[in-house]
């Protein structure tokens, strides 16, 4: 072939890299400006063109060093903002939450804020021992290494999203597959009055339903926000889980009908206390 017959990458028809760079950034949550040029074989000037393009079309956010999804309506939060956000009644949530587990078990701990939280209320309860706790979330096996070897911590491997912090597929529901735990502690970003509990982010979502499969029980913790909030990604029913433990001001009560309907016990705390 001649050199003038080579098809150069970045000839290729704009409107189809600039739509798979978008889904790249979709899927990814951050992407790089080198790592996306490599990726899609064209230069970073190229590349830097291609994002500045998407940005003033609203199809992502341009932030140092690379690209961001757009702020939507319902935006996700990096993990470090929402671990501000109503931080006493998360932890309120938290207590609670580690009270329900026994010394001798094993528990899958869901990534976000309040299981972050979760997991620092299990490294507080010192007489806890002989606990096996499997995360996808690196924040949380992080807090939780300070209480090794009292409990020992899994991590299942995965794709790293960079917000939360999180291990995804492919991978991190493959090993679940292979894992029976006795409790499931998962967070969510919203339950509705249908019983549907939901989660911002697909992929997450996707490894909830897998500890939930895993589990012989499960508990849902979530802020009084999240009820009456509903989101793209399915996790499962309130029926799915044996208890919620909620505070807070609570957006849509109605759902605490929902919850009690479903069978699912409603542990309520104060964060006052």
């Amino acid at each position: 072939m001649a050199a003038s017959d080579r098809i150069d990458p970045a000839a290729r028809p704009v409107a189809a890299r600039r739509e798979q760079l978008t889904a790249l950034v979709a899927e990814r949550g951050f992407v790089r400006v080198a790592d996306a040029a490599v990726e899609l074989g064209v230069s970073t000037v190229t590349l830097r063109g291609d994002l500045e393009a998407l940005a003033a079309d609203g199809l992502l956010r341009r932030v140092h060093g690379g690209a961001m999804p757009p702020v939507p309506e319902h935006r996700e939060s990096s993990m470090e903002l929402s671990s501000e956000r109503q931080s006493a009644v998360k932890r309120a949530i938290a207590r609670r939450a580690a009270a329900l587990v026994a010394p001798g078990t094993s528990v899958l701990l869901d990534v976000g804020s309040t299981t972050l939280a979760v997991a620092e209320a299990l490294v507080e309860r010192t007489e806890l021992t002989d606990v096996v706790v499997i995360t996808n979330g690196l924040s949380v096996a992080l807090a939780l290494e300070r209480a090794i070897p009292r409990l020992d911590v899994i991590v299942t491997g995965g794709t790293l999203r960079p917000l939360q912090h999180s291990l995804v597929n492919p991978v991190a529901a493959s090993t679940l597959e292979g894992l029976h735990a006795d409790l499931a502690i998962i967070g969510c970003t919203g339950v509705d009055r249908s019983g549907r509990v939901t989660n911002v982010n697909l992929p997450e979502a996707e490894v909830k339903r897998a500890m939930l499969g895993a589990a012989d029980r499960a508990v849902l913790v979530a802020d009084g926000s999240k009820l009456g909030v509903t989101h793209l990604g399915r996790v499962g029913a309130l029926a799915d889980f044996e208890a919620l433990v909620t505070g807070g001001e609570v957006a849509d009560a109605a759902v605490l009908d929902s919850v009690r309907e479903a069978g699912c016990r409603l542990l309520a705390v104060d964060a006052r206390g």
